[in-house]
């Protein structure tokens, strides 16, 4: 038998990171930097308001309340965007939009909320549009509070600096950073792209979901959590529908599949029984040009997913990862080992699930087999966490409701309630 480490530690070994390519920013999401993101220009690049209200000189406001309001002449508009600001002399105020740079002669901006909006009335709630009161950027306006100097400004460079260091390499570009960077001027950046994952599920007995079962037949569940799951880890995954049990068959579906993937994932076949097809049109290919290549089927200590096969095939040596039927083995096995490879082949430095350790809550003491790592389905509730469903490979309605696996070593037999165990997190 192969541990759990031992086959984890030879996929990983074998799978690479892809090779960085460049990419348009909305391309490059949830993809990994392979570079140091410098800001080429100050953000914001020049002093702005960060209020809809006046600009004006702080002396010219000292004072001022509603009682005795500072009158200022309204010189003009400054709204964002490209213009010729007007100057703001003593005595004078400009009104500035939200965004727009302050214009020359402007110390601080006094919100529209303490002005009388040039209506000549009391406090306004804000500035009327435009369109419907042009005169507003002319004639008086009342201020009713006094502003210190650069009050509800922001300053150039005040986000970063040109020079400073936006982004590292390894960082994923989520939202926020491909805003950062579109906010930077970069519109493209090189990345290591994310895999291109292929799900394919074997077994004649398998119908896919909104068809009619026939008697022996079971719906194919494992193709839709593999390639969900896939999704989930940051992989562009394509599903294949169920491949009946046939070898030649399915050697031919992943060979016309191998030219979109950077991983094959296959489910089912993979036992000691007369229909295992995957073992049976795998276990005697080998890479082209590559002595030794193929796929080796191992048995791996640990319940649920003992049956398991690893390797490469193909003129580009794909990685092809083959996990057992049963919809439990078949989850487990991919948190196990595909999720590793990848994140592995997007060139994250950590590729793990974490763990925790967390009170085992249960009714009576769990049993596991000597020898053997076992993997049980679990919801955690703060630090306690506490099985759900039964121990069989086939029980995949509380794997719906798991948050988390927990992790029964190979030599221990029993775990009593109360214990601390280790708990790996799914979500």
């Amino acid at each position: 038998m192969w541990s759990v480490d031992d086959h984890l530690e030879d996929v990983l070994t074998t799978v690479r990171p892809l090779e960085p390519i460049e990419l348009n920013l909305l391309d490059a999401q949830g993809c990994v930097l392979v570079e140091d993101i410098t800001v080429p220009v100050s953000l914001p690049p020049f002093d702005n308001s960060s209020m809809d209200g006046y600009a004006v000189r702080v002396a010219d406001v000292a004072g001022a309340s509603e009682e005795f309001p500072a009158v200022l002449e309204v010189v003009g508009d400054v709204a964002a965007g490209p213009s010729d600001p007007p100057e703001v002399g003593p005595g004078r105020a400009a009104r500035i939009m939200t965004g727009a740079p302050l214009p020359p002669g402007a110390e601080t901006v006094v919100p529209v909320e303490w002005t009388d909006g040039g209506l000549g009335e009391g406090p306004v709630t804000g500035m009327r549009a435009r369109s419907l009161g042009p005169e507003g950027a002319e004639g008086e306006v009342r201020v009713h509070r006094p502003a210190g100097a650069r009050a509800h400004v922001r300053a150039a460079g005040s986000d970063v600096r040109a020079g400073d260091r936006a982004l590292e390499a390894g960082t994923v570009l989520g939202p926020p950073q491909i805003a950062l960077l579109a906010a930077i001027g970069r519109g493209r950046v090189r990345v290591r792209p994310r895999p291109r994952v292929v799900v394919v599920s074997t077994g004649s007995e398998l119908v896919q979901p909104d068809e009619k079962l026939a008697h022996g037949q079971i719906y194919d569940s494992n193709s839709f959590a593999l390639t969900a799951a896939a999704r989930d880890a940051g992989a562009i995954a394509y599903r294949v529908g169920a491949v009946e049990d046939d070898a030649e068959t399915l050697r031919s579906t992943i060979e016309d599949q191998l030219v979109r993937a950077d991983l094959m994932v296959t489910t089912g076949g993979v036992s000691v029984g007369a229909y295992d097809v995957v073992k049976e049109a795998l276990a005697h290919v080998g890479d082209e040009d590559e002595p030794g290549g193929g796929v080796d089927f191992r048995t791996l200590a640990m319940q649920p997913g003992k049956p398991q096969g690893f390797g490469s095939i193909g003129p580009d040596h794909t990685p092809i990862l083959a996990l057992p039927g049963n919809p439990v083995s078949s989850y487990v096995s991919f948190e196990l080992f595909v999720r590793p490879a990848i994140r592995t082949l997007m060139g994250l430095p950590d590729v793990h699930r974490p763990t925790v350790t967390a009170t085992l809550a249960a009714e009576k003491a769990l049993t596991s087999p000597k020898g053997r790592r076992q993997f049980l389905r679990a919801v955690r509730d703060g630090g306690s966490v506490r099985p759900v469903g039964g121990s069989g490979s086939h029980l995949v309605a509380a794997l719906a409701h798991a948050d988390a696996l927990i992790v029964v070593p190979e030599e221990t037999e029993s775990v009593e309630p109360g214990a601390e165990v280790r708990v790996l997190l799914l979500r």
